[in-house]
């Protein structure tokens, strides 16, 4: 008898030579069983084995269909991974002279006696200058951290990783909101950390959940997005921020608090450092402020935590260029990055104009302030059969499985987000406008 992943081999070759189409639909296993005279059982290994490749997404009631693309990963919103005309997976805004004024940043930094310092390595704590020009730059009306408490990355993505590789060992659990930053779900599978999902509503993480999922089995420490939640764009208020933080103190739980995309919230609550800076760890970064090509990951420690995570930025190779920091101080100094800010929430809310006209009565979730949107499909919609349509038309997008931690029952699977930053208004309207109209069919 074939070994069933030959088969498999030859459906997967098919799929990659584009003799079968994103989206299209493979027959029923009895029928694929008697096309290729196998047994049913071994037609049934076949299609998991094409699931387990993440080349076909199976719908109860529907059937087995082609995925738009290889199984989302954490890669797909850090990097390129289509060829889409327009890509509304990657997420890096870009003010109008934006690289007119990180130019001028620059420019001292290419004087031969500069430049000799700053090609020089950086310890993970950075410099005197960057722990300063970070900590002005990271203050909010309640909260200012201690320069002495920060360590510095390559990006955020990297200060994730110190995080966790800090708190928790191999095996241990995090608890993250059930739809999360998908480079985390990656993240943690490298560490061999095990992801709890937990409850949300419309402020966020639900505290109650924490404490459940901990009683369950102790928690190692928590991932959290409490301002611009991506992909949901919901922002805890203040006193859901008490909360976390006293139900954290009351667990004995350390908070990793993502902040990357807190600088477009004008006006957002003080975060959960404010409230428990003795168990959380405070990530941000550059690489949304300004460029996603030349940035810099801030990781704020509590205090006496900061040898720990300096180590752990060591022993992975997470520490930042020295020129990255000290292009960082001057951009911070000079006020570039602080009119970059002013640029891109302008450009935030346009483009979430533009979103709010042309998915006008669909259910959409999103901030006038964010740069993304979740949207849960129509039915009989469901997300990789709605992202191979949106393919077939020149138009990548985020599936919402690619944010679900598996275990919680949800509705990711009727959802996608549309990043807003990366396409050109013109070029994001048109696409705005075919999705809609792709929407108001059916599959």
């Amino acid at each position: 008898m074939e070994d069933y992943r030959r088969i498999a081999d030859r459906i997967a070759a098919d799929i990659t030579a584009g003799r079968l189409k994103p989206g299209e639909r493979l027959p029923p296993q009895r029928a694929f069983a008697r096309r290729r005279g196998i047994a049913g059982s071994t037609a049934g290994r076949v299609y998991a084995e094409l699931v387990r490749r993440g080349l076909v997404v199976g719908e109860v009631g529907r059937g087995t269909f082609v995925r738009a693309s290889p199984a989302p990963s954490g890669r797909a919103l850090a990097e390129p991974a289509t060829t889409a005309r327009v890509n509304l997976e990657l997420n890096y805004p870009s003010a109008p002279g934006q690289s007119e004024l990180l130019a001028d940043g620059l420019a001292p930094l290419l004087r031969p006696d500069v430049l000799t310092d700053a090609l020089r390595t950086a310890p993970a704590t950075g410099t005197a200058a960057v722990r300063e020009a970070a900590a002005a730059l990271l203050t909010t009306p309640g909260w200012r951290p201690a320069p002495d408490r920060l360590a510095f990355a390559g990006n955020a993505r990297q200060a994730i990783a110190a995080a966790l590789a800090t708190l928790v060992r191999p095996g241990g659990r995090v608890g993250v909101e059930y739809l999360t930053y998908p480079l985390v779900k990656e993240i943690a599978e490298r560490l061999g950390i095990v992801l709890v999902p937990l409850a949300m509503d419309d402020e966020g993480l639900r505290p109650e959940a924490v404490a459940t999922a901990h009683r369950s089995a102790p928690l190692s420490a928590v991932y959290v997005q409490p301002t611009l939640h991506n992909p949901t764009s919901v922002t805890a208020g203040g006193e859901r921020r008490r909360q976390l933080a006293a139900a954290a103190r009351d667990m004995d739980l350390p908070l990793i608090e993502d902040r990357i995309w807190s600088f477009l919230h004008d006006g957002s609550p003080d975060p959960l450092a404010a409230h428990a800076p003795e168990r959380t760890y405070v990530v941000d970064g550059l690489s949304k402020r300004v460029a996603p090509g030349l940035t810099a990951g801030f990781l704020v420690a509590p205090r006496g935590r900061v040898g720990q995570v300096a180590a752990a930025l060591r022993s992975g190779g997470w520490t930042a260029s020295r020129f990255a920091l000290e292009a960082a101080v001057r951009w911070i100094g000079d006020g570039t990055v602080d009119r970059l800010v002013r640029a891109k929430r302008a450009d935030a809310a346009s483009r979430q104009r533009l979103a709010a006209e042309h998915l006008a009565g669909f259910a959409v979730r999103a901030d006038p302030q964010a740069y993304y949107l979740w949207w849960e499909l129509p039915s009989p919609w469901r997300a990789d059969t709605f992202a191979a349509a949106a393919a077939e038309r020149g138009i990548a997008l985020t599936p919402g499985p690619a944010f679900t931690v598996p275990v919680l029952g949800t509705r990711a699977e009727d959802c996608v987000r549309l990043g807003l930053a990366s396409t050109a208004p013109r070029e994001l309207a048109g696409a705005l406008r075919t999705l809609a109209g792709i929407a108001r069919t059916h599959p």
